[in-house]
């Protein structure tokens, strides 16, 4: 099990973006948190194995049909044993 930290920015607020990160999340078992920030980027936590955070990450590169994503950055993040995949809402 590891973490990492995925920023993604572009067109990905209001896209129905986090709703379907979860989707995404839970069916393949993806644990942690994704969450919408102040610059219009998004900011997600993810836990899983190494073949699993691949695809995630895969996934992410892709969005939902209405989003227009410009860059995702991963870096290592510090595993926190999530338990699920949480939308946060501020």
């Amino acid at each position: 099990m590891k973490q990492i930290i995925i920023r993604i920015t572009g067109k990905v607020q209001g896209v129905g973006f986090r709703y379907t990160t979860k989707v995404v999340a839970d069916q393949m078992g993806v644990r942690g948190i994704i969450k919408n920030e102040k610059d219009g980027s998004l900011y997600i936590e993810a836990e899983g194995d190494d073949t699993l955070l691949d695809i995630f990450e895969e996934w992410c590169n892709e969005g939902p049909d209405r989003a227009k994503i410009e860059k995702v950055e991963i870096t290592p993040g510090e595993l926190k044993n999530y338990r699920n995949f949480e939308i946060i809402k501020k």
